[in-house]
């Protein structure tokens, strides 16, 4: 068995994801109410097999130099269950974490609640869920590393609620456990549902890591999670044209940038070289966690979801990404359900939402139409809108329809040279105006779309040049991008009136 494989107990855990000599135990000797014997024999056995006291180490470390609090389980006392005294000392390791304002990290395995404790162990999944919620509203980081099995109530439970959720290569992660289902149903459960890398493929987990990866993997997520700057977190802009960053134009006369008619930009952000946002990433980030899914058993290809650094700036990363879109993978509801999660993320831990605008448009299907594609777009308006982080948003490309519009409110928005906004692609702007996608090229003018005529009417505050393609320079063109993304996110500031311009946005003013 290969070392990634591998599966260590909770003291091998430790050893190999904390800093050398860095674990400081919080445990404290379990406590029990009255005891059958058959029982305290299980608890003798149990002690005897592990070499612990319970089914949980707690405690505090280094984790590639940071210190983090440390909750794991020990699967070999009593299959990790959950009883009361292992409760205790779980909320009580959470709690201590919120009080001394450390990052988290859960690595559970575990059969669930233990069944000698009946009930009053059942109950325990919510309180130590509400300590894991009370920690996320101090807006301290969460992170879960599922191991192998992990299933029941734990998972239902905290470990289900990780701002990031990675998970053991192979390992056995589902609510109902395969011996229950045998019993209750008289036949194996399916093979493949509850491994890993299948929930990691349905959106449920954000990785699968080995234990020797773990830690620089968590380690990359708490250096964006970690970095908040206090002015963050309240939406707000500066005044539009005081300050740009160095890079960004303000378009319009005397700017510099050649005038270029509409239709020429909509060509030039259609080419297959023209870098997206996983170039941008790639070329100008740094410290790029990806996260999978909605966590709620949805996926979308065209939709990218990420924990990124641009310069000492960090932020929540809501990208679309033109690459997938263009081989048959629109954005569909699920995507936008990805991108909810995204603001959520970046509102409950004070993060700035960078979203990325590059799309032909969303799915057009009975599918998407079943599924509320309309209403996820309207959900992604509303929570933008109102959500309580600061906001910048990026169009990167192309800017077709509802897609588009859904991550545009922002407190800055900036375009790139030759991206460009409207309601449905020229072609098929022109099919209902003139009945013949022919006339494109004019509906692209008369529609004012490009980056430059967004500028003039108030939607767009700023203008990343390109020289004069991305295309023919996306590494340049990506490091340009990344260098204005390092100064405008931290320059957002509170707005003193308290109107932010995701309200305001109808004309120049």
């Amino acid at each position: 068995m290969s070392a990634s494989l591998e599966r260590p107990d909770a003291a091998g855990l430790l050893d190999r994801v904390l800093d050398p000599g860095s674990f400081e135990s919080w445990d404290a000797p379990p406590t029990y109410a009255a005891l059958s014997p058959r029982y305290e024999a299980d608890l003798a056995r149990a002690r005897e097999r592990s070499g612990r006291d319970e089914a949980v180490l707690t405690g505090s470390g280094l984790l590639r130099g940071r210190r983090v609090a440390v909750v794991v389980s020990e699967f070999a006392f009593l299959a990790g269950s959950i009883g009361v005294a292992t409760a205790d000392r779980i909320v009580s390791a959470v709690e201590r974490a919120t009080a001394e304002g450390l990052p988290l990290l859960a690595a559970p395995s575990s059969g669930g609640t233990r069944m000698q404790e009946g009930t009053i162990a059942f109950v325990q999944m919510a309180r130590i869920a509400a300590a894991v919620m009370a920690h996320r509203a101090a807006r301290l980081p969460y992170l879960v590393y599922l191991r192998h099995p992990t299933t029941g109530g734990v998972l239902a439970s905290w470990g289900s609620l990780g701002h990031v959720t990675a998970a053991e290569p192979g390992a056995l992660i589902g609510f109902l456990g395969p011996r229950v289902y045998e019993t209750l149903h008289g036949e194996p459960f399916p093979a493949g549902v509850q491994v890993a890398e299948n929930l990691a493929a349905k959106g449920l987990l954000d990785a699968v890591v080995g234990v020797d990866d773990l830690p620089d993997v968590a380690a990359q997520a708490l250096d964006v999670l970690c970095a908040v700057p206090g002015v963050l977190g309240v939406p707000g802009v500066p005044a539009r044209g005081g300050g740009a960053a160095p890079g960004v134009r303000a378009a319009g006369a005397g700017a510099g940038l050649p005038d270029v008619p509409a239709w020429e930009s909509v060509e030039r952000s259609r080419r297959v070289e023209r870098p997206g946002v996983r170039e941008l990433l790639r070329f100008g980030a740094s410290g790029v966690t990806p996260l999978s899914g909605t966590g709620d058993g949805e996926a979308d290809p065209g939709l990218l979801l990420a924990l990124a650094r641009f310069g000492d700036a960090s932020c929540v990363v809501i990208g679309q990404d033109r690459a997938a879109q263009r081989v048959g993978r629109p954005i569909g509801p699920a995507g936008l359900r990805v991108a909810r999660r995204g603001m959520r993320l970046a509102a409950e831990l004070g993060l700035p939402l960078l979203t990325v605008v590059d799309t032909p448009g969303a799915a057009l299907s009975p599918e998407a139409e079943e599924r509320g594609l309309a209403g996820e777009i309207a959900r992604c308006l509303a929570d933008l809108i109102t959500l309580r982080a600061a906001t910048l948003c990026l169009l990167l490309g192309e800017g077709s329809g509802g897609a588009a519009l859904a991550l545009l409110p922002a407190d800055r928005v900036l375009a790139a040279r030759h991206a460009w906004l409207a309601p449905l692609p020229p072609e098929g702007a022109s099919g209902i105006v003139h009945r013949t996608p022919d006339r494109a090229p004019e509906m692209a003018a008369a529609q004012r779309i490009r980056a430059t005529d967004l500028y003039e009417d108030g939607i767009v505050d700023a203008i990343v040049p390109e020289e004069p393609d991305a295309a023919d320079e996306p590494e340049a063109f990506c490091a340009r991008v990344a260098d204005v993304l390092a100064r405008e996110l931290p320059a957002l500031r509170p707005d003193p009136d308290g109107r932010s311009r995701r309200y305001v946005r109808r004309a120049a003013p």
